[in-house]
């Protein structure tokens, strides 16, 4: 039994992953920003989980907010004991033409994606160490090396920062006992709600110049191809589901990398070559025992 800790919890892959871990018998905190919000549904849908006799509780933890992270971190481990686990899943997407985003939008997005796992580690990585084992999991997007589609730029940027400051942070840490999984889920178009409630360019004058000009119809263009491009059997569940099946492999066995993409944009094969090039540079440097946890 793993205590967990999983950010972005009240929707989408968070939900789904806190539920899996639950019910594998983990003690799960599934954090969000707000458990009031929705009328309160997904911190009840917690406590629903909770009272089939489930080991999971909701926990508040805002990640763009440095005392919201520390408070929630205290608790847990206040209460647990401590973290095996962290799972980096809180993240925002936008959708539109890059230009029309502002600078303010896209700091704004950077701080969610990429500024919250930072601040997740400094507040839990400590107790880690001092432990000398944990598993670090982030879920990234097969966006970072797959097909790039347009109007998507600033959530793309964003999360391919996530994934270099992911490969950073495991070599990093490995030599603590700690462990790194990055997930990388492909674009799922239904079941999550991450395109239904994508953000939208503040700047609506310059965005006309696409919605209106060459562009005109290429939003619903990209779309569709996506929603084309996956199954009808495709499964976001299935993200939550690798998660909870990394979790419960031995130390040392678990995957650096592990894509569910139904649509296979080609991330796969990208990141293939890209881990192997990393692996390849770290043995040449005299480093090769930094890719797997002491």
């Amino acid at each position: 039994m793993a205590r967990i800790l999983v950010t972005g919890a009240s929707s989408g892959f968070g939900a789904m992953a806190s539920e899996a871990l639950a019910r594998d018998g983990h003690h799960v905190f599934a954090t969000m920003r707000d458990p009031e919000a929705h009328g309160g549904e997904p911190a009840a849908r917690i406590a629903a989980l909770a009272a089939e006799g489930l080991d999971i509780a909701a926990l508040r933890l805002d990640v763009t907010d440095e005392a919201s992270v520390a408070t929630a971190v205290e608790e847990a481990v206040a209460v647990a004991g401590g973290i095996d686990v962290l799972i980096h899943n809180a993240g925002h997407m936008v959708f539109g033409p890059a230009e029309a985003f502002t600078p303010a939008q896209l700091a704004a997005l950077y701080d969610v994606n990429v500024l919250g796992t930072q601040r997740l580690n400094r507040a839990a990585l400590p107790q880690m160490r001092a432990r000398g084992d944990g598993l670090v999991i982030w879920v990234g997007s097969s966006s970072t090396r797959g097909g790039t589609p347009p109007y998507l730029a600033p959530y793309f940027a964003a999360k391919a920062a996530m994934d270099a400051l992911a490969q950073s942070y495991a070599l990093e840490l490995a030599r603590f006992g700690i462990e790194t999984s990055i997930v990388v889920p492909g674009a799922f178009t239904g079941g999550t709600q991450h395109f239904a409630h994508a953000g939208r360019p503040e700047d609506t004058a310059r965005a006309e110049a696409w919605w209106s000009g060459p562009y005109r119809g290429v939003d619903q263009r990209v779309l569709d191809g996506l929603a084309r491009l996956e199954p009808a059997d495709a499964d976001p569940t299935a993200v939550g589901r690798e998660i909870a099946r990394i979790v419960a492999l031995p130390k040392g066995r678990r995957p650096f990398r592990s894509h569910i993409d139904p649509s296979a944009d080609g991330a796969e094969i990208v990141n293939g070559v890209a881990d192997r090039v990393r692996a390849q540079l770290a043995e040449r440097i005299g480093l090769s025992d930094l890719l797997r946890p002491a």
